[in-house]
């Protein structure tokens, strides 16, 4: 039986290690242009159009915020543009005679469900750069990643 006066408990792990450089460096550590932690800003920056813009002004210094903020632009953009198209394609099938309701009522449905997903695609862009992840939103992402990383000569 361990002695309850000794400090050191046999049975306990050792403590972890202290984090070397390469892990002090991850993205919830580094401070950004804005002074913000990296992980965070980029997480600011998912918000369409206007955080993307906003931080890839704002961020000279940090690659993970200026892809987030790159794919943000693209990725808004792309999303304005549906819900433009949309719009005149509804107007234009609720003008139809005798069906053009029904029309309109199934291409509203079908774009709500589009809209779900681009929602669920921005939140998980939020939730994994604010880990620190660097994801890509399938076809925005590679966009966005030759806009920010710079080109070998």
């Amino acid at each position: 039986m361990p002695d309850p006066t000794d400090p050191v408990d046999p049975v306990a792990p050792p403590p972890p290690p202290p984090p070397t450089a390469a892990e002090a460096t991850d993205a919830s550590a580094r401070p950004t242009s804005t002074g913000l932690p990296s992980n965070v800003a980029a997480a600011l920056a998912c918000f369409p159009l206007i955080g993307g813009i906003i931080f890839y002004i704002l961020e000279k210094r940090d690659g993970f915020v200026r892809f987030y903020a790159m794919q943000s632009i693209i990725f808004g953009a792309a999303w304005f543009l549906f819900w433009f198209v949309s719009s005149i394609f509804f107007w234009i099938l609720s003008q139809v005679p005798a069906i053009g309701g029904l029309l309109a009522a199934f291409w509203g449905f079908l774009a709500v469900l589009i809209y779900v997903g681009f929602l669920i695609v921005l939140i998980i862009a939020i939730v994994k750069a604010f880990s620190g992840v660097r994801w890509d939103i399938p076809w925005v992402g590679p966009m966005a990643r030759k806009q920010t990383e710079p080109t070998a000569p």
